[in-house]
């Protein structure tokens, strides 16, 4: 397989994309923290391909990222409190919320009935996602290698491997968003990122 680097830039740059992952490929874009690598989020056969081109353990989930807070509903049917409170107050950005995942979703995507889902703070992001709808999204490096922050570095690891690269520069962010659970009764931060704990506790009350 060859991999083409696209410019996001190029009028139909984010039409190929869409194009690509409709077909049931792979395909790595920009986002606010790392590039990342994604596949439909209802398309089983391309979920198991993330795992696949990643050497990713089967064991870990694969969170979801979104384009607009309406697309919420497709993810998970049990929003908590805080989990809107911190989408109202740090979406679009590098905050991922561990919900209640939507039964409908394949259970490529987690084995749990939790999913981590995020709004990533990048236009080419949300312009593919808000083309496409959700997708199933995870760093776009071979497992245990270090992240991409730029098309050159993601072609490094996974050339010949998926079809299509969406270059929108180097990401500005660099660190892996927070992850938060908020299934319980109180949120519980699962990983450290941009968004501090003493920010999530200035917008729980």
């Amino acid at each position: 397989m060859k991999t083409n680097i696209l410019s996001a830039k190029q009028p139909h740059a984010i039409k190929l994309a869409a194009h690509a992952l409709l077909q049931g490929e792979l395909v790595a874009f920009p986002t606010d923290t790392v590039y990342g690598l994604g596949a439909l989020v209802d398309d089983s056969h391309a979920i198991q391909q993330l795992y696949i081109v990643k050497s990713r353990p089967a064991s870990k989930a694969i969170p979801v990222l979104i384009g607009k807070p309406a697309d919420l509903e497709i993810v998970t049917s049990q929003l908590g409190k805080y989990a809107r409170k911190f989408a109202d107050e740090f979406w679009p950005g590098p905050l991922t919320l561990v919900v209640t995942r939507n039964p409908s979703l394949p259970v490529a995507l987690s084995t749990a009935q939790t999913i981590g889902v995020r709004m990533p703070d990048h236009p080419s992001a949300l312009r593919l996602l808000n083309t496409i709808g959700p997708l199933a999204v995870t760093s776009a490096n071979l497992s245990g290698k270090s992240n991409a922050l730029s098309a050159g570095e993601v072609l490094q690891q996974l050339d010949g491997k998926i079809p299509i690269i969406l270059d929108g520069g180097t990401c500005p962010g660099g660190t892996p968003s927070t992850v938060v659970d908020c299934t319980g009764e109180e949120p519980h931060i699962l990983r450290q990122g941009p968004i501090s704990l003493e920010q999530l506790i200035s917008v729980m009350n």
